[in-house]
């Protein structure tokens, strides 16, 4: 702890050499003067901790001493010494917020020095309770500024708070531009740092320690002529140093307002603290909005490919299957225009034909129903069909990427509610990726059969299966295992069979290559 300062104003020599040396044996720093005005000039170039001052004076009494003191030091304790105590004096010196009143001739100076220790620490109380009140109303700033994610409106908030709190008509934030090192204005009200003080500001914040100026007071005499061409009284810059925000915040009173205390500077410290949690925690919810949005573009745009993938996959085989029937109508429709045919066999072939104009009619339905958005009622499904149903629409498409198809049903598979388009959409998307999975061709074994009071599918291939450090990540969004995919097949999968109630998963332990299960109740509310 530094030690004490103790300045000594009494017009008898005898008694301020008297002071000056118990003081200076109690372990004090002293400094004594014998003419008032010699004082208050000291007191404007010097900082002490405690005034002990006579109250008799010729010229200047002790009372303009101790107003000059506290408007040059409000910190410092205030301890006065008279020969002619009165009530009157006594009172005065209250109200004048006087820390302690010592009576001339004092014995053997122990009351001197118990005087001044009690002063100091009645002094320090007082610093201490204002401390306390004044930061008190600082806590309920935090939860405003948090609140403001955005920066323009979080800036003007912050030197709003500033006024507000510091008890001032000036208040500012500059930030460090990256590039130029120069330092620009984001926010202010009042009057505020020019251009032409960048050295002071840039000053505070490569020494990171705040600066505290009074016009009038101890301190440098470059800063303090620096706030009286600014015809301001005192100011204080507080740096903000943040991996990711370097500021100084800026704070000011005019001439005629009281000077700023140790304890505003504390009290600045600490909002400037709040401040930057503030601004960072709106930097971070810009970034995590940019993001999100990022995401969402990413995501449109890979569930339109996902679409579009899905498209071009399955055209192989829907033009077989829209190409088949046609050209057996066409056959059909040659042939029943010959007139050399009985009429019996003309009519069989165009009984045909009305067959497959049937068929082709049924495809281009089920297409549409796969691909047309918001399908989503209800309906009973006859499961084992749509499997028949799917296969031998890709049927051309797996025969020539040299698959081959083993279905088994176990027992009679019962009908469920289901959405039949999105049921159709998961078995697709399993054929698929167990084709994809068998690149040199192979077997794909699909068993179906009840199970408890549902259905139960297994898609099993014969390809070199799902790593095992993959396997817990396959159904995630845009998570695949093969080059080219968009990861979202499975996901896509997954929701509509969980959206149905049931579950689909992979069977780490059926090999070779992968098994998925899926498992559909009987019944579901949508």
């Amino acid at each position: 702890m530094e030690t004490p300062f103790v300045f000594i104003v009494d017009d008898e020599p005898g008694i301020a050499l008297l002071c000056k040396r118990l003081l200076t044996r109690a372990g004090y720093k002293t400094e004594s003067k014998t003419e008032p005005r010699k004082a208050i000039e000291f007191l404007k170039e010097n900082k002490i901790d405690l005034l002990l001052v006579d109250i008799r004076m010729p010229e200047v009494d002790g009372f303009e001493v101790i107003q000059h003191a506290q408007r040059l030091q409000p910190d410092a304790a205030i301890l006065i010494m008279t020969g002619h105590g009165t009530v009157e004096t006594a009172i005065r010196a209250l109200r004048q917020g006087v820390d302690g009143l010592l009576l001339k001739p004092f014995d053997q100076g122990s009351e001197l020095i118990d005087a001044v220790k009690l002063a100091l620490a009645d002094s320090q109380q007082k610093r201490d309770a204002a401390r306390t009140q004044a930061l008190r109303p600082l806590f309920s700033v935090t939860e405003s500024l948090l609140s403001e994610t955005r920066r323009e409106p979080l800036l003007d908030l912050i030197v709003k708070a500033i006024c507000e709190h510091m008890h001032c008509s000036h208040a500012a934030c500059y930030q460090r531009n990256p590039e130029t090192l120069d330092f620009i204005l984001l926010s202010s009200h009042g009057l505020n740092l020019s251009h032409e003080h960048q050295d002071l500001i840039s000053h505070v914040d490569a020494s990171a320690t705040p600066l505290l100026i009074n016009a009038n007071g101890p301190g440098d005499s470059k800063l303090k002529s620096l706030l009286t061409d600014l015809k301001l009284g005192a100011a204080i810059l507080v740096p903000i140093l943040h991996p990711n925000l370097r500021m100084v915040l800026y704070a000011a009173r005019a001439v005629n307002e009281p000077p700023f205390r140790e304890s505003d500077l504390e009290m600045f410290q600490i909002l400037a603290r709040q401040s930057a949690a503030a601004l960072e925690n709106a930097r971070l919810y810009a970034e995590q909005l940019d993001y999100v949005r990022k995401v969402e573009e990413s995501q449109k745009a890979l569930l339109q490919a996902e679409k579009m993938a899905a498209a071009g996959r399955l055209s192989a085989s829907i033009a077989h299957e829209v190409n088949n029937p046609l050209q057996a109508v066409q056959n059909c429709l040659h042939l029943a225009g010959r007139e050399d045919l009985p009429a019996e066999k003309r009519k069989e072939y165009f009984d045909l034909a009305r067959t497959e104009l049937e068929r082709l009619t049924l495809t281009v339905r089920r297409m549409l129903d796969f691909y047309r958005p918001g399908t989503s009622a209800l309906e009973e499904v006859d499961l084992a069909e749509m499997l028949q149903y799917i296969l031998n629409l890709m049927s051309k498409q797996l025969s020539e990427a040299n698959v081959n198809i083993a279905v088994d049903f176990l027992d009679t598979i019962p009908t469920i509610m289901a959405v039949g388009s999105q049921i159709q959409q998961v078995f697709i998307n399993m054929i698929l990726n167990a084709a994809d999975a068998m690149p040199d061709g192979g077997r794909l074994n699909v068993t179906a059969g009840t199970y408890k009071d549902g259905v139960e599918i297994l898609f099993q291939d014969h390809g070199t299966g799902i790593p095992k450090e993959k396997q817990s990540n396959i159904f995630e969004p845009f998570f695949s295992t093969k080059e080219g995919g968009t990861g979202l097949g499975l996901t896509v999968s997954y929701n509509i069979v969980t959206a149905h109630g049931g579950t689909l998963e992979l069977l780490p332990e059926r090999g070779p290559g992968a098994c998925f299960r899926i498992f559909l109740p009987l019944g579901v509310e949508q």
